[in-house]
């Protein structure tokens, strides 16, 4: 609490006429940032092309992830009480960042261009390749430059994506 407070300029104790403990002050914090993404992340609803729209959204996410490793892990990896959880809130569009994913995935089905089934479930096979790609490149465990490994996730990712096209009327029991 005393980086946070010198960091803003205020006192220790001032903080706590804000948030009664230091998880009320992560739990804004997250928040805010989650908000913050949703909104960025959804300027992507407006993208015709999905193979355009998924990537963009992937490369959204490996910026923030990259560029902002504490946040991500505050918003994405770390335990908090009260957090959103698939699939029943993300499948209802409560998670604020999963959200822009979920509608790319849901227009892809409406459009015929990805395979008919769980949008929410295929929305997060898109998101955990490239949260899971992520957490091993920041953990060290994926030695490549990070042009390289950014690389790897649009390949994974389409990957993904030509799993989940729609190839004809038995597309839904593959």
């Amino acid at each position: 609490m005393r980086r946070v407070a010198d960091a803003v300029g205020i006192t220790p104790m001032a903080i706590y006429r804000h948030y009664p403990n230091r998880e009320a002050m992560l739990d804004a914090v997250a928040d805010a940032v989650s908000g913050e993404l949703a909104e960025q992340w959804g300027r992507r609803d407006d993208e015709p092309d999905l193979e355009r729209r998924i990537l963009g959204l992937l490369n959204d996410f490996l910026d923030f992830a990259l560029g902002r490793p504490h946040l991500y892990a505050l918003v994405m990896i770390e335990r908090r009480a009260g957090t959103r959880t698939f699939p029943a809130d993300y499948a209802a569009g409560r998670s604020p960042s999963f959200a822009p994913m979920l509608r790319a995935v849901e227009d892809g089905m409406a459009k015929g261009f990805l395979r008919e089934g769980d949008p929410a479930e295929l929305a997060m096979t898109f998101a955990a390749t490239g949260l899971g790609l992520a957490q091993l490149y920041l953990g060290g465990r994926i030695d490549l430059s990070e042009k390289d490994f950014r690389q790897l996730c649009r390949r994974s990712v389409f990957t993904v994506l030509d799993g989940a096209r729609a190839h004809g009327p038995d597309s839904t029991t593959r």
